[in-house]
Formats: structure tokens, C-alpha cells, sequence
């Protein structure tokens, strides 16, 4: 069955809008893993922009799931993380000018320092998420420099402009899948999901977790922030197929 977690960035990026301590990304954590979420995402940017040092402290304290930090490859992330120990690292590549995240982590052009990273992490205990777009070379790059799990950016998909975009943006995906499972890595998919686009997706038994922030804190707005997470909880849940079993071949 697939799995949800729930990117609390949002709910901290309302927060620093004032200049407050109000709303608290770690209670958002508390109320999306009282409504069933698997898991909790936290962006951790080096201008720290919306998630803080201390949310992530306290979310280590307080978050019975798996916590994900989500950070750039950088010896000042690799150190907090290895200090901090998150069950999950995602690396993802960050532009100061940027409103979110705008692509993939670019791992072939960079394999030595994602692998000195990634190695860095897994020496602490900690298993290492790259989040890349859903192209085969990127795939056999992050398992080159041995990431355990690939965060298939979903965001080109959620928005794609017409029927026929999406169509061919969603095969991409499902063979980026495919091949990140052959790899034996563990696959996850977000950016830009919410309850319409998500479906599709679901049809793609290799995609184990759904990494899930905006959608669900832009409906918490109207519904709240456990019934928001409860609706993408059940879709995720409901829809997706029973995984078939892994194929019995040598890791490439």
C-alpha cells in the first residue's frame, strides 16, 4: 500500500510572512500524523527562508513516523543532518531567487560531490532520497552514487497545459519508475500533486510514497489541517494498486 507524507513547508512559510511564532509547522506535523500520514517532510533551505534550525529539533523529538529533511548537498546540510539524524535526507537543488523548488537534482553532472553527500549521510544512519526529474539517466545516476530511494519531480505532470502533454509526461514517469525499481531503489513521487492529478499516478504500483505539501495546506485553509490530510490519505490509500512482486534479478 502507498504511502503519504506531508510537507509542512507552507505552514511555516505562513508563519515567517509575520514575523511570529504562529502557525507552528511542528503542530501541523503533530495534526498530519494524528489524521495518518506515514511520514513528515521538512525543507531546511540555506536562507532559511521558511522552515528553521528549531523546527526540525523539535519535529526530531516529536514526529512517530519518518522524518525527511529535504536539503541541499552542501557541508553545512550534510553536518545539521548528520548531527540531527532524520530517518530520511532528500536532496534537492535550491535557487535563492526561486518561489519553490523548479526542477530535479542535476546527479549526472555532479557525481562525485551528490556521492561524497550521500555517502556522508549513509555513515550516519541515515538513508538519502534524490529528487530527480523522471529521466533514465538521472535514475542510473542516482543509483551510481548509491541513493536508496528516488523522488521521482512530478511537477512538469501536474502541469502539463493539455490532455496530450500529460499523457506523455505520465509515461515518462512510469518509466523512470520502472527503472528505478529494476535498480532496487525505493521510488517516490511529488511536486505539484493534489486530489485530481494524483489518480493517474496511483496506477503505477512501483511508486511506493507520495510527497505531499501545498495542495494539502491550501485545503486545510477551507477544511482543516487533519480533514485535508485525511482526503489525500484516502485517495492514496483506496486507489493504488497491490504491488506486484519484486523481480528476482542482479542489481545493475
Amino acid at each position: 500500500m502507498a504511502r503519504l507524507s506531508v510537507n509542512v513547508d507552507h505552514v511555516a512559510t505562513l508563519r515567517q510572512a509575520r514575523g511570529i511564532d504562529e502557525p507552528d509547522p511542528v503542530w501541523a506535523a503533530v495534526l498530519a500524523e494524528k489524521a495518518g500520514a506515514d511520514g513528515i517532510i521538512m525543507h531546511l533551505r540555506e536562507d532559511r527562508r521558511h522552515v528553521q534550525d528549531r523546527d526540525l529539533i523539535v519535529a526530531a523529538q516529536v514526529v512517530k513516523g519518518a522524518l525527511n529533511m529535504e536539503m541541499a548537498a552542501t557541508d553545512e546540510m550534510v553536518g545539521i543532518a548528520c548531527e540531527l539524524k532524520p530517518d530520511i535526507c532528500t536532496l534537492v537543488p535550491e535557487k535563492r531567487q526561486e518561489l519553490t523548488t523548479e526542477g530535479g537534482l542535476e546527479v549526472k553532472g555532479n557525481i562525485d560531490g551528490i556521492k561524497s553527500a550521500v555517502t556522508r549521510l549513509n555513515q550516519a544512519g541515515i538513508r538519502v532520497s534524490l529528487f530527480i526529474d523522471p529521466e533514465p539517466e538521472q535514475v542510473k545516476a542516482a543509483h551510481m552514487v548509491g541513493a536508496q530511494i528516488v523522488e521521482l519531480h512530478t511537477g512538469a505532470y501536474a502541469n502539463a497545459v493539455d490532455e496530450k502533454e500529460s499523457v506523455i509526461l505520465l509515461s515518462k514517469l512510469e518509466d523512470a519508475s520502472r527503472l528505478a525499481a529494476r535498480l532496487k531503489m525505493k521510488v517516490a513521487a511529488g511536486h505539484g500533486l493534489n486530489l485530481r492529478n494524483t489518480p493517474p499516478l496511483l496506477k503505477m504500483p512501483e511508486i511506493e510514497e507520495y510527497s505531499i505539501g501545498h495542495s494539502i495546506v491550501a485545503r486545510a485553509v477551507f477544511v482543516g489541517f487533519e480533514a485535508a490530510v485525511q482526503e489525500m490519505l484516502d485517495l492514496v490509500k483506496r486507489s493504488a494498486p497491490p504491488r506486484p512482486p519484486e523481480p528476482s534479478i542482479h542489481r545493475l
